[in-house]
């Protein structure tokens, strides 16, 4: 379906909702293909190919609002749908906060390079997959994968309300993975490596990639277990977005208007040490979520919400600023592309004085309290020793409070935009682990 049947689409949806009774109305429309690989032991196991079109329509009768969605888009159900919501929304109370906005012209999204418009051949995908996994069944020592996977998507998104702002943007992705196993019997380790990409031409090498999880599992073979002690706790890239996560968490606007954030309290004061800087950017060209405008239409642009150590201000909706009093910072739908600035120090000088500390490498589920701040999660990684990686470890907890890990958090030199929420390794100081 193009661009100009799903903005027909959506003005005959709009013209639907305003014949069953609603005052105002908003339609999101999404329509996708993706074609996946799946390699194993140098057999292609799986080959997907998938559409998918949805809806959702959402209206308001005065203050009064529901919404309905559909996995098909289907003008013989537009009225259907379109009443179905506006006889929800007359039984339900008004909400004095929620609202359609109105909304800017939005950008050219051709600015922000979101679309890989060309389909790869399955051929092509293969290739990926089988270099990845060829490259780490060649790593001796590996003993069997996991296998590796290849994928391409492409979507394009519509936004349309009745105050006037109708827009759709394209978006592409390619990925591609591999997961390996060292060892044998009760001794196996698995690790994998995975990367992402809007084109197909910034992917990173396949072959190296599954180099990668190869050494990965490697190095994870006979780990040792932790006795429980409170040590310095270096969080490796690939994990340390996490910290960010929480954060974006805390500082949700609707979490913030609930009073059930342990950083409600803490707008313009130091959260982070001085000199730690984190902002969402979702105008970064080639950016895995950039968008030229959220899921109301409103405009985005690059914002700081901590700045040399401070928190600035929340993450807003146009419900979420109604109810605190400010303004939208366009973040319907969440953040977009998040991230840590690098600090100064490399990793290995930022693990250079630490006698014995742990690198973690691996998280284990979501033990964290958003009302406390306390944070308790399983972890594996590997030993500090006088400055430098030592054994791998496994089947531990770290623990501490998320606002005391924030305040004595340094940030190395080694950030790379590769997850679309991207930190850099992280040291976080006095965590305590609780090991046998």
């Amino acid at each position: 379906m193009s661009a100009d049947g799903l903005l027909e689409h959506a003005a005959a949806v709009l013209r639907a909702a305003r014949a069953a009774g609603a005052d105002t109305a908003d339609v999101v429309m999404q329509v996708g293909t993706s074609l996946s690989i799946q390699r194993r032991l140098g057999k292609t196991e799986e080959t997907e190919r998938a559409e998918s079109r949805e809806l959702g329509l959402r209206v308001f009768v005065g203050r009064c609002s529901a919404q309905v969605s559909a996995s098909a888009i289907d003008p013989a159900s537009f009225t259907r749908l379109a009443e179905q919501a506006v006889a929800m929304a007359r039984v339900v109370p008004p909400d004095p906060y929620a609202e359609i906005p109105e909304a800017p012209p939005p950008m050219d999204a051709a600015l922000l390079e979101l679309d890989d418009a060309q389909e790869p051949a399955p051929e092509v995908l293969i290739g990926r997959a089988a270099a990845a996994e060829d490259a780490a069944l060649s790593i001796p020592g590996i003993t069997n994968s996991e296998g590796a996977q290849a994928g391409w998507s492409r979507g394009l998104s519509l936004l349309a309300t009745s105050r006037g702002f109708a827009a759709v943007y394209a978006r592409s992705s390619h990925s591609v993975s591999a997961t390996a196993i060292a060892g044998t019997g009760t001794g196996m380790q698995r690790d994998y490596d995975s990367d992402s990409a809007v084109f197909g031409a910034d992917l990173q090498d396949a072959a190296s990639l599954g180099r990668s999880a190869a050494e990965r599992a490697l190095a994870r073979l006979n780990p040792a277990r932790l006795r429980t002690a409170k040590l310095p706790v270096i969080f490796h890239p690939r994990v340390a977005g996490s910290i960010l996560g929480h954060l974006a968490a805390a500082i949700q606007g609707a979490a913030i208007a609930r009073g059930t954030s342990f950083l409600k309290d803490s707008l313009g004061t130091a959260v982070f040490s001085p000199g730690i800087d984190i902002i969402d950017d979702p105008l970064r060209v080639r950016g895995r979520r950039s968008r030229p405008f959220d899921r109301e239409g409103q405009a985005g642009a690059p914002r700081r919400f901590i700045e040399d150590g401070r928190l600035t201000g929340w993450i807003l909706d146009t419900r979420s600023a109604n109810q605190l009093g400010l303004q939208s910072t366009g973040h319907a739908g969440g953040v977009s592309n998040l991230y840590m600035q690098a600090g100064k120090l490399s990793p290995a000088a930022l693990m250079a004085d630490i006698t014995e500390g742990l690198l973690v490498t691996e998280l284990i589920g979501m033990g964290v309290n958003g009302i406390t701040g306390d944070y308790s999660r399983g972890a594996a990684g590997f030993m500090i020793r006088h400055g430098v990686i030592a054994e791998p470890v496994a089947e531990f907890t770290i623990a501490g409070n998320l606002r005391e890990m924030f305040s004595h958090l340094t940030p190395a030199d080694d950030l790379v935009f590769k997850r679309g929420t991207d930190a850099p390794s992280l040291r976080i100081e006095g965590m305590t682990l609780a090991g046998v």
